[in-house]
Protein backbone atom coordinates (compact mmCIF):
# COMPACT_ATOMS: atom_id res chain seq x y z
CA UNK A 1 0.00 0.00 0.00
CA UNK A 2 2.37 2.31 0.98
CA UNK A 3 4.85 1.64 -2.14
CA UNK A 4 2.44 2.42 -4.54
CA UNK A 5 1.25 5.82 -2.99
CA UNK A 6 5.21 6.78 -3.08
CA UNK A 7 5.25 5.30 -6.94
CA UNK A 8 2.63 7.23 -7.91
CA UNK A 9 4.27 10.69 -6.15
CA UNK A 10 7.43 9.80 -7.84
CA UNK A 11 5.36 9.50 -11.08
CA UNK A 12 3.67 12.96 -10.43
CA UNK A 13 6.86 14.66 -9.92
CA UNK A 14 8.31 13.72 -13.06
CA UNK A 15 5.26 14.19 -14.77
CA UNK A 16 5.59 17.96 -13.14
CA UNK A 17 9.60 18.16 -13.98
CA UNK A 18 8.41 16.96 -17.60
CA UNK A 19 5.53 19.50 -17.89
CA UNK A 20 7.59 22.56 -17.13
CA UNK A 21 10.65 21.54 -19.21
CA UNK A 22 8.54 21.30 -21.92
CA UNK A 23 6.88 24.46 -21.32
CA UNK A 24 10.74 26.07 -20.79
CA UNK A 25 11.47 24.46 -24.40
CA UNK A 26 8.51 25.90 -25.84
CA UNK A 27 9.34 29.51 -24.69
CA UNK A 28 13.51 29.05 -25.74
CA UNK A 29 12.09 27.98 -29.16
CA UNK A 30 9.88 31.48 -29.22
CA UNK A 31 12.47 33.67 -27.71
CA UNK A 32 15.12 32.74 -30.28
CA UNK A 33 12.52 33.42 -32.57
CA UNK A 34 11.92 36.35 -31.96
CA UNK A 35 15.40 37.80 -30.96
CA UNK A 36 17.42 35.64 -32.71
CA UNK A 37 19.73 32.77 -31.74
CA UNK A 38 21.73 35.19 -29.21
CA UNK A 39 18.94 35.29 -26.40
CA UNK A 40 20.82 36.38 -23.03
CA UNK A 41 18.16 34.45 -21.28
CA UNK A 42 18.97 31.12 -22.99
CA UNK A 43 22.56 30.21 -23.52
CA UNK A 44 22.27 27.34 -26.07
CA UNK A 45 20.82 27.53 -29.35
CA UNK A 46 17.98 25.76 -28.89
CA UNK A 47 16.77 26.00 -32.57
CA UNK A 48 19.60 24.50 -33.55
CA UNK A 49 20.09 21.69 -31.36
CA UNK A 50 16.50 20.75 -32.57
CA UNK A 51 17.49 20.91 -36.26
CA UNK A 52 20.71 18.70 -35.86
CA UNK A 53 18.60 16.41 -34.18
CA UNK A 54 15.96 16.03 -36.61
CA UNK A 55 19.02 16.28 -39.37
CA UNK A 56 20.50 13.05 -37.63
CA UNK A 57 17.15 11.15 -36.68
CA UNK A 58 16.40 11.68 -40.65
CA UNK A 59 19.75 10.32 -41.76
CA UNK A 60 19.47 7.14 -39.92
CA UNK A 61 16.99 6.10 -41.83
CA UNK A 62 14.54 3.04 -40.22
CA UNK A 63 16.72 3.98 -36.49
CA UNK A 64 15.56 7.53 -36.67
CA UNK A 65 12.23 6.51 -37.25
CA UNK A 66 11.47 4.46 -34.69
CA UNK A 67 13.57 7.10 -31.90
CA UNK A 68 11.34 9.28 -33.21
CA UNK A 69 8.01 6.75 -32.68
CA UNK A 70 9.67 5.73 -28.56
CA UNK A 71 10.32 9.50 -27.88
CA UNK A 72 6.93 10.61 -29.14
CA UNK A 73 5.19 7.63 -27.12
CA UNK A 74 6.86 8.79 -24.28
CA UNK A 75 6.10 12.57 -24.62
CA UNK A 76 2.30 12.09 -25.52
CA UNK A 77 -0.22 13.24 -22.86
CA UNK A 78 -3.04 10.44 -22.58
Amino acid sequence: MAGETIVSTIKSWIGGLVSVAVSLLGLAIVLQVLFGPDVVFVPVDVIGNIQGLVTSLGSSGLAGLITVGVIYWILKKD
